[in-house]
């Protein structure tokens, strides 16, 4: 008897499939994951792995209709700076 597909867990997927899911390559994705530019992942021991749910939420946030939009919001993979965070002294009252 075949179980029923909506009882089973969400599929994960290691990341050279999750690349090519994504037509990059693994190498670019874990670049993303190092900036924390690119999707979602969970670590399931030391293994690292992405929802394909996330993997297409994060496709579609860059999603644009034409040239002229303004750019999706998906960072490329590489060191961004930071926003200045307000700094408040832990001894101010």
């Amino acid at each position: 008897m075949r179980p029923d597909l909506a009882v089973l867990p969400p599929r994960f997927l290691r990341t050279k499939e999750a690349a090519e899911f994504l037509s990059l390559s693994a190498r670019t994705l874990e670049k993303h994951r190092t900036y924390g530019t690119g999707p979602a992942y969970k670590k399931l021991g030391g293994r690292v792995v992405y929802a394909v749910d996330d993997l297409q939420a994060w496709a579609e946030r860059g999603a644009v209709t034409s040239t002229s939009d303004p750019r999706g919001l998906v960072l490329p993979a590489k060191r961004h700076p930071l926003a200045p965070v307000a700094q408040t002294s832990r001894y101010a009252r």
